[in-house]
């Protein structure tokens, strides 16, 4: 967990460094259907919500781009499961997101199709109650994201994709559908 905490600070920290492999710098922001599910559940059930998350997109090549980030995922119980039947099973996420990923992507005008993964922290209360596990758990947590989507537009600055925050030591993951809008920045 210390070397995640500070690989995750080199990663945040390094938009401060005039580094010459950057070739390019953005904001994306995205927004979109927050949900989170249990690992293992004998219902199927998925709670829904909002997700909000801003990311630095560091480009280093066409195809590599390095974006620390930091969101928020809040999601919450309705008491049915997938088929509306009533269950007393849920997995609630409500938490801050911060950390970095790398995306790679295949530099297509008009349709760009992309796959992330990374590393980060999760800050906030995590409810998993299923018929196999129980876990009420505030704090910090690490989790994976692992993202995949279309970068849309000319420019590919319209970003539609599905992000995942995998969260094993709450027995849980988090995600969303999301849309996006990537910003360039002048240097």
């Amino acid at each position: 967990m210390k070397n995640a905490i500070i690989l995750l600070i080199i990663i945040l920290t390094s938009n401060l460094t005039e580094a010459q492999f950057i070739k390019e710098k953005s904001i994306n922001a995205q927004i979109g259907y927050g949900l989170s599910a249990p690992n293992s559940s004998s219902d199927e059930i998925v709670d829904d919500g909002f997700f909000l998350q801003g990311e630095l997109v560091l480009k280093v090549t066409s195809w590599v781009e390095l974006r620390p980030y930091a969101g928020l995922i809040l999601t919450n119980s309705n008491g049915e499961d997938l088929n509306g039947n009533p269950t007393n099973e849920r997995a609630e996420s409500k938490a801050f997101l911060l950390g970095g990923k790398t995306r790679i992507r295949v530099p297509i005008p008009w349709v760009a199709p992309y796959i992330e993964i990374g590393i980060g922290t999760s800050i906030g209360k995590f409810e998993t109650f299923t018929a196999f596990d129980t876990i009420d758990k505030s704090g910090i947590i690490y989790h994976i994201p692992v993202s995949f989507g279309l970068e849309l537009g000319r420019n590919n600055n319209v970003d539609l994709g599905f992000v995942y925050y995998l969260q094993p030591s709450v027995e849980q993951y988090a995600g969303a559908f999301a849309v996006g809008l990537t910003i360039p920045l002048k240097s």
